[in-house]
């Protein structure tokens, strides 16, 4: 990568905030559609052909979801649009428009743009007057861009990274984590084989709270001998493995037998019978067994996030023709010829993590943010780790105009 294009702080109104299964920020795919428009647009301008786009970097400064809550739920505003005549029909006759369900988001986000070529005297300006020009004319996730704070030409160097992240603070750049994901299915699977990649998934996504029986006597317990261990130099061993044991989800079968062994060698006595109950109980609870409810901690840390990252083929590939109501495909505003085939497709998830820009600490980092498109055969991916392709694969290059006609 030679130099970046950074649209710093782009106003959006009314974008998408539905992602397949996700809602809350726009899918990926939408910011590498708008910048593969953009490289488009390139390709047919004569003083800026040689200007190669690939790849953007996503960085979040503020959102605002249209939902409102009631009891705890959110659900999203819809617009219910006014009743209308159609002047072939009746006067009397009055048609009232469905409401369609839609998710929208006003957000304040920023690209990062790779780029590649060389901008000499006053095409930089000129360049940059255009880029203004033409990303205003277009949408972003749907909506409305309202502003551009600022465009800037930067290279790839030590000096600019810090201009760079001086311009995109505070803010959040989303990062790809498809390797957590693979990390904790593999886990998942040599606990229990039937486990699926969803289950995996839904422990990044969803917010799990787990019982764990009464404990407070065993933790008094554990306190007290601490004290009267205080002065010994080796650490109790002991209660070393029942902190560990509190940081995990409560699982039966997961007590060490360390514990249950020195519980077993106690002296049952008054003073201890309230304790053992509690430690049977916490052993072998039953349906009538006092709990605390605790929150389960995700597989890995970070602010992660479910995201969509692209499509995967569920038919084999039509004839354009064969399909009805397909959108069709354009160059320099006249139709193909031949169009393109098409086939139908599901969203593809994955997991993301908001990260602040700040801890991006050399330009090999800052490269590794740019997401790019992937494809093989019936998968059309968005990745920021595209794998090396190997000869004879299929594959898609880079969003540049050696290939303006790769629309995914």
């Amino acid at each position: 990568m030679s130099h970046f294009i950074l649209l710093n702080r782009i106003k959006v109104q009314n974008a998408n905030a539905i992602a397949g299964f996700t809602w809350g920020f726009p899918a990926i795919t939408h910011f590498l559609g708008f910048t593969h428009l953009l490289a488009r647009k390139l390709a047919d301008h004569k003083e800026f052909a040689d200007i190669h786009l690939s790849g953007c970097a996503v960085i979040a400064h503020s959102h605002q979801v249209h939902t409102y809550s009631t009891y705890g739920e959110h659900e999203f505003t819809q617009s219910k649009n006014p009743a209308y005549q159609h002047k072939e029909d009746s006067k009397n006759k009055v048609n009232t428009p469905p409401v369609i369900e839609e998710g929208k988001i006003n957000m304040t986000v920023s690209l990062l743009i790779g780029c590649k070529g060389y901008l000499g005297g006053t095409a930089e300006f000129r360049f940059i007057q255009w880029l203004q020009k033409n990303c205003l004319m277009q949408r972003l996730a749907g909506g409305t861009i309202l502003d551009i704070k600022q465009i800037e030409y930067f290279s790839d160097d030590a000096i600019n990274l810090s201009k760079i992240k001086r311009r995109l603070l505070p803010g959040f750049v989303l990062q790809e984590r498809t390797q957590h994901l693979e990390k904790h299915y593999k886990t998942l699977k040599d606990e229990n084989e039937n486990a699926e990649l969803l289950d995996a998934w839904l422990d990044f996504c969803c917010l799990k709270q787990q019982a764990r029986p009464k404990s407070d006597l065993i933790i008094k317990y554990f306190q007290q001998r601490a004290k009267q261990q205080a002065d010994d130099s080796e650490p109790d061993e002991l209660m070393q493995k029942w902190e560990d044991h509190l940081k995990e989800p409560f699982q039966q079968a997961r007590i060490p037998e360390q514990l249950k062994q020195h519980f077993a060698a106690l002296e049952n006595n008054k003073q201890t019978k309230k304790l053992f109950a509690q430690w049977q109980d916490y052993c072998s609870p039953a349906q009538e067994t006092e709990a605390d409810w605790e929150y389960v901690a995700k597989p890995e840390s970070g602010y992660l996030v479910p995201i969509m990252i692209g499509y995967k083929a569920i038919s084999k590939e039509f004839k354009h023709k064969e399909i009805s109501n397909v959108r069709m495909s354009y160059t320099n505003g006249i139709p193909d010829d031949p169009q393109p085939d098409v086939c139908f497709v599901e969203a593809v998830h994955s997991i993301g993590e908001w990260q602040s820009i700040h801890r991006v600490k050399t330009n090999d980092e800052l490269n590794a943010c740019l997401w790019h498109y992937h494809y093989e055969k019936n998968w059309y991916l968005c990745t920021q780790n595209p794998p090396v392709s190997e000869p004879g694969e299929d594959s898609a290059p880079n969003i540049s105009t050696q290939n303006p006609d790769d629309d995914f």
